[in-house]
């Protein structure tokens, strides 16, 4: 029973450990929203500009994108640079095995990253990267140290770099706050950069479940359809009983 209980307890707690050991830098609140198919169509563009060289996203076909609103003629024109077909699955030529060899670690796909991570840890992460020359690429992350990928969106956001500080923790001691300062700026403000940013991983939620919208309206409608059969089960309850004493 004891061996039992210490296994359910090593697979309830593993997540927490697991969240624990990770970053201790608090995610900043993503605001994006579904419904909204200008954010999602900028996001799927900056998807193909920037992520489907080197991340696939195997599981969404092309033509899916007809769901936030492009027809196929402006998927194939804007959206496909590989001579691929609008029904084709949206992977990349780079080989897993040959990415690995090239980039030291092969790059994962982006289907489910959302579903995985979720769009504050990605909205945070998109935000956070800063120079390090210690890394292979000469990039760190606040979020993910030693993160393998390069800053994409350098050109737009800017070169950071990370200052450390020891404040004063109010019990005699202190501790580490790390801050980034952004040294030379990129193309777009900060402002800019964060809905641009916002966009990305609204498409990146929209990738790891494209029903999800028509799957609320469904249960929506499902709900009004069950309030209303409710009424009319009840009114012929009170039909069929009112002569019974």
């Amino acid at each position: 029973m004891r061996k039992i209980t210490s296994i359910l307890l090593v697979f309830c707690l593993a997540p927490l450990v697991a969240f624990a050991s990770g970053s201790d830098v608090k995610l900043d609140r993503a605001q994006i929203h579904a419904s909204d198919k200008l954010s999602l169509q900028r996001g799927a563009q900056t998807f193909v500009n920037y992520c489907l060289s080197c991340h696939s996203a195997e599981y969404m076909r092309y033509n899916r994108l007809r769901d936030i609103g492009l027809t196929e003629n402006q998927v194939s024109d804007n959206l496909i640079f590989t001579g691929q077909k609008v029904g084709e699955l949206m992977t990349v030529a780079m080989k897993a095995k040959d990415a690995k060899q090239w980039l030291g670690v092969a790059p994962p796909d982006l289907s489910v990253i959302a579903r995985s991570r979720g769009p504050d840890w990605l909205y945070t992460y998109l935000r956070k990267f800063y120079r390090d020359e210690s890394t292979a690429t000469g990039w760190n992350n606040l979020v993910f140290d030693k993160a393998a990928m390069p800053h994409v969106l350098y050109q737009l956001q800017g070169e950071q770099s990370l200052m450390v500080k020891n404040v004063d923790d109010g019990h005699g001691g202190t501790h580490e706050v790390k801050e980034l300062k952004l040294d030379k700026p990129g193309t777009l403000s900060k402002t800019e950069y964060d809905a641009y940013v916002t966009d990305l991983v609204n498409f990146l939620v929209y990738l790891g479940e494209p029903a999800a919208t028509k799957r609320v309206q469904l249960g929506i409608i499902v709900m009004l359809f069950l309030f209303a059969m409710l009424g009319l089960t009840y009114a012929l309850k009170q039909e069929y009983w009112k002569d019974v004493h």
